[in-house]
This record gives C-alpha cells, structure tokens and sequence, in this order.
C-alpha cells in the first residue's frame, strides 16, 4: 500500500497542522478551508475610520485605549547584517529616513497610478518578504513581537496636539 496517498482534510488550522508534522503523520496532502482561510476567533475586520488630519491641520483620537497617532505617516524597515528584517519605524510623511519606506501611493484623486499587479507578481512579493523576516517571528506560538518604533516627530506630535486641545 506504499502507492496509496493520504490526504488529510476537515476543520484544519495551523495550529492542528503543526501539530500533524511534529508527530511525522505519513500524510501526502491537506485539504486546507474554512478554519485556515477564515479567522475563527475573529471572522471579521472590526475597524474606524479615525481622522488624522484635517484641513490641513492634524487630530488624533485621545480616548484611553482608543488613542491615535496623528498626521499622515510613513513606515521604514530596517534590515540587520545579514539583510533580515530588523525593525521597522513610523513617522510622519514628511519625516524622511534612511529605511526602506514601505508605504507607497496607489491612487490620487481617484485615480490609479499604475496598473494593479498580478497575483504572480503578488506572491514573489510576498514570499520574497516573508524569507527576510528572522524564523523567531515566524513560529505559531511563543514568538517575540516585532519591532515597530515610533519616531520623535511622531511623540513630539502627540504632545503638540494634546496640548493645542485641552
């Protein structure tokens, strides 16, 4: 029976795959579906729209645990040595780092600014990325949270509008 493949399937996440590899279950394929493509602990986006900027001017939320951090921002990565993800840092706009800036814009009034990219062109992206990213981050459980900081501008931002609207 060394021909025949198995093929495992039925409310399978990732969780209960790690579990099947560690074991070295002789299994050929997964069936992947709902459970994996669909969040079952929150299956859907819960967000606000929360305004940052108007007229000109920034805002931001004060609201404990609800805050925000105001003006319109940009995001730079940092990479270490050996050209892994180090940390990535947000600033504002206009804020200009030596990191690779990871937010780019797609669409001014109304308008795209360059064809959308194939689902190719996508995953090579995607996959590119995710080889930078260290293996400590990429473990299900017990992982270190990456780095995000938040830049001077940024804090000294805070304070001047909570300042300007107490």
């Amino acid at each position: 029976l060394y021909s025949v493949k198995i093929f495992a399937s039925g409310n399978l996440d990732e969780y209960i795959l790690e579990d099947i590899i560690k074991a070295g279950a002789p299994i050929d394929g997964f069936g992947i579906g709902t459970r994996l493509d669909t969040s079952s602990d929150v299956p859907y986006l819960d967000c606000a729209y929360k305004l940052q900027e108007y007229a000109g001017k920034v805002r931001r939320k004060r609201s404990r645990g609800k805050a925000t951090l105001p003006g319109r921002k940009q995001v730079y990565r940092y990479y270490d040595k050996d050209g892994k993800m180090s940390h990535d840092l947000l600033t504002t706009e206009d804020d200009k780092q030596d990191g690779r800036a990871l937010i780019e814009p797609v669409m001014i009034g109304g308008k795209r600014l360059s064809p959308p990219r194939s689902l190719e062109d996508i995953r090579a992206y995607t996959s590119s990325e995710l080889s930078l990213l260290p293996d400590r981050f990429k473990k299900l459980k017990d992982h270190p949270i990456y780095p995000v900081k938040i830049s001077e501008r940024i804090e000294e931002l805070v304070k001047k509008v909570d300042r300007e609207f107490r």
